[in-house]
């Protein structure tokens, strides 16, 4: 019965699914803000129902209590990492962490409202029943909203794809929880052997849909979200070797225990119904952490060109007397998942690659005209990047975009080039303000840049982003190596 189930899956057309899939994938950052926005609503009107309820008089310092207890209950969900995506967790994981979160800002509540008690006009009792309003409404309406989503998973919308590298029971036992849990909104498409179907167990008789190889490739034109590999331990080589070859695709890849540790990238553990596994590539920018890392896009990137919207037009300017040709360049990169983008650069030659020759500017380059060669020296050339990042496009931090052309030259000579796009490229770079900014004449040089990118998504913090935010205003905007 079991192999019915699985073998019609396998038979279900992915077409359907690139229909369907991503409507809300597209948006998980402003699920994160919908979510607050709830969760702030949930309390405050808890708060005023309470003080309805019991005929009291709101005061201004009741007020800054309630300021206080949503102060303490944001900073605390993000300590728990309350805004996450909760897809593959349990419900009773989710609701815990809530209660938890919510418990402690209420703790926080009270020790500040006990300094304030001989100015508040709130009563013991009206506190307890919004505290405890609060709390069930909380919880309900998260139960609610994943009972929705669960609803929309199954009809195909909000969907991930998904492959299994590996004909071995514990690879069956995944594809099965794929299937049963199709709440979760992960659509299995099939698994991959190398091994000639002699050697496989009767479950995967006629159920193999290719190679190796043919994963990989499906998932390097953008086929797949999520690869499963479910080899056995002593496989380590092979594995190994599988994981070199998924490093040049921008699928997320997990291992299923049991499993040995390779290089991780923001490993994480995922339950898919009762079968776990571990992330090893994958991105660090996740519920919280991705709302947090786009608002300080949006903040710091509005105000930067609000304050240099005067410069850039001056800028604009000369580029436009000192040569012919357009103020702004328009070049192809390699985005978020490896997915083209079209970045923005004020014009600094003559005349410029479109992404398909590589033709990397030198010193003394003939092509750089004299108000370019200043812009790229400076960076100056750079700003109208800025207007990248508020489309979404890019970040202030971030891998450096390279041009399609060298993408595809280095995916080939460097393991692991393609990990750099797991997350937005970015205007400054931990690579850039260590020294690595311009032309990468030698392969040694790019793979000293691919390192620091590496290096920044597994050390990832907002913290760790003003670092070099403000290493790049001290003495990143010129270096001599940007021709």
């Amino acid at each position: 019965m079991e192999n019915n189930v699985l073998q019609g899956q396998f038979l279900k057309s992915q077409t359907d699914h690139a229909e369907q899939a991503g409507i809300t994938i597209k948006h998980q950052s402003g699920f994160s803000t919908f979510y607050r926005l709830i969760d702030i609503s949930c309390i405050t009107l808890c708060f005023y129902s309470a003080v309805f309820y019991y005929d009291l008089i709101n005061t201004t310092t009741g007020l800054f209590i309630l300021f206080i207890n949503v102060v303490a209950f944001q900073l605390t969900a993000e300590a728990m990492d309350l805004y996450r995506s909760w897809r593959s967790s349990h419900t009773s994981s989710m609701l815990r962490c809530t209660g938890i979160t919510w418990l402690v800002s209420s703790v926080v509540t009270l020790t500040v409202g006990y300094f304030f008690a001989h100015s508040l006009t709130l009563s013991p009792a009206m506190v307890m029943m919004w505290f405890a309003s609060t709390l069930t409404l909380l919880l309900f309406w998260r139960m609610g909203m994943r009972q929705a989503l669960f609803r929309v998973r199954k009809s195909g919308l909000n969907s991930r794809s998904a492959i299994i590298i590996g004909a071995t029971h514990i690879g069956y036992d995944m594809a099965l929880q794929m299937v049963e849990n199709s709440h979760l909104g992960i659509h299995f498409t099939g698994i991959y052997d190398d091994r000639v179907e002699e050697r496989l167990g009767h479950e995967f008789k006629n159920q193999i849909k290719g190679g190796i190889d043919d994963a990989i490739e499906l998932a390097k034109n953008h086929g797949v979200d999520y690869i499963y590999i479910a080899l056995p331990t002593a496989a380590e080589s092979r594995i190994k070797h599988i994981l070199e070859k998924c490093s040049d695709t921008t699928a997320n890849v997990y291992i299923i225990p049991n499993f040995f540790v390779y290089t991780l990238i923001n490993s994480r553990w995922q339950t898919v119904g009762n079968v776990q596994a571990l992330s090893v590539y994958d991105t660090p920018f996740q519920g919280t952490n991705d709302f947090l890392k786009r608002l300080e896009d949006i903040i710091i990137s509005a105000l930067i060109l609000l304050v240099l919207a005067i410069p850039m037009l001056i800028i604009g300017a000369a580029v436009k007397l000192s040569s012919p040709g357009p103020v702004i360049f328009k070049q192809k990169r390699y985005g978020l998942d490896g997915k083209e983008i079209t970045v923005y650069k004020f014009r600094s030659m003559t005349t410029q690659d479109n992404g398909e020759r590589v033709v990397q500017a030198k010193r003394n380059d003939p092509r750089v005209t004299r108000v370019g060669a200043f812009l790229r020296r400076t960076s100056l050339d750079e700003l109208p990047q800025f207007i990248n990042v508020l489309q979404g496009r890019m970040s202030i931090v971030g891998p450096r975009p390279h041009a399609v052309a060298h993408n595809e030259q280095y995916r080939k000579l460097i393991t692991g080039y393609m990990l750099r796009h797991k997350v937005r490229p970015g205007i400054t770079g931990w690579a850039q303000v260590n020294g690595l900014r311009g032309e990468t004449e030698t392969v040694n040089k790019m793979v000293k840049r691919v390192e620091y990118d590496l290096d920044y998504m597994h050390r990832w913090s907002v913290w760790f982003d003003m670092k070099i935010i403000l290493m790049t205003i001290i003495g990143g905007f010129s270096g001599k190596n940007a021709y």
